[in-house]
């Protein structure tokens, strides 16, 4: 199996990009085959070869087909079937990036939802030969980067910035250690307009997004220790969960699982291909 994360090299792709990600299953590895995504409020452009199927499992339905696909933000946990051998190279934007692109600029950004590629995007405005994107991802990781980089670019040229995305983006950045019913003051602007502008770029209010950052900064630091290393009172009090019990109901809520069952299986997709802290420039 190979893996790698990077950073975008161009400072104008990294406003809006946040990485590029690589993960491989060849037919000779042995691997969880039906490993859970966590809720992201990120969106992803999944680039994959034509005939090669994908499918997300919820607990109210799924959604399937083939080749390259958007995976939009989610507050569900999706079981992916990971059954077959498969290759998938990602784009990972910034959160509420894909507002300022032009097929997505006024629209609503659609939630816990996956969607075949299709229209004027860069893949088929720019011809783009998947097979041959692959073959440079295994080979050479830097050069797939540089290669994604030019092809965002003229999509990212196009780009428009409102005083909602301005916003958004100035709240994000202190999203994570601030309390919501400040942020707004923090920002120079009424409480109203902020949460109004947030949700309109993200889809997401400022808590929902806040918790899904939570969520995510946790189970980095759960990939990070082995299970003997997991005290899940500390963990619970490092995260603001009241006590031991807010953090089990808390992660069967989210995940579906306790951390018993987490330790014994440790079946996430940040388990079994890595996380953010493998990114590499």
């Amino acid at each position: 199996m190979i893996h790698w994360l990077r950073s975008p090299s161009s400072p104008s792709i990294a406003k809006y990009v946040q990485c590029y990600w690589l993960i491989e299953k060849r037919p000779d590895v042995n691997s969880h085959n039906y490993p859970k995504l966590n809720p992201d409020p990120a969106t992803h452009l999944i680039i994959s070869p034509a005939n090669q199927a994908y499918r997300y499992d919820t607990s109210s339905g799924s959604e399937a087909g083939k080749g390259s696909h958007w995976l939009y933000p989610h507050q569900n946990t999706f079981e992916l079937d990971h059954s077959q051998p498969f290759i998938h190279l990602g784009v990972k934007f910034h959160i509420g990036a894909l507002y300022s692109l032009p097929e997505f600029f006024g629209k609503t950004l659609p939630l816990d939802t996956v969607e075949q590629v299709q229209g004027t995007t860069l893949l088929t405005e720019r011809q783009l030969n998947e097979d041959a994107l692959m073959t440079m991802a295994r080979t050479d990781a830097a050069l797939c980067c540089q290669q994604l980089d030019s092809l965002l670019m003229p999509w990212f040229e196009q780009c428009t910035e409102d005083q909602h995305s301005k916003i958004t983006r100035k709240a994000l950045h202190h999203l994570d250690d601030s309390i919501i019913s400040s942020l707004g003051e923090q920002l120079h602007c009424s409480q109203r307009t902020l949460e109004r502008s947030f949700q309109r770029v993200t889809g997401l209010t400022l808590k929902q997004c806040q918790s899904m950052n939570k969520l995510e900064a946790m189970l980095e630091y759960l990939y990070q220790r082995s299970s003997a290393e997991l005290d899940w009172a500390e963990i619970a009090l490092n995260f603001g969960f009241s006590d031991q019990p807010h953090l089990i109901r808390y992660l069967k809520k989210q995940l579906g699982f306790t951390p018993k069952t987490y330790e014994k299986e440790r079946g996430l997709t940040i388990d079994i291909y890595g996380g953010v802290s493998s990114i590499s420039s």
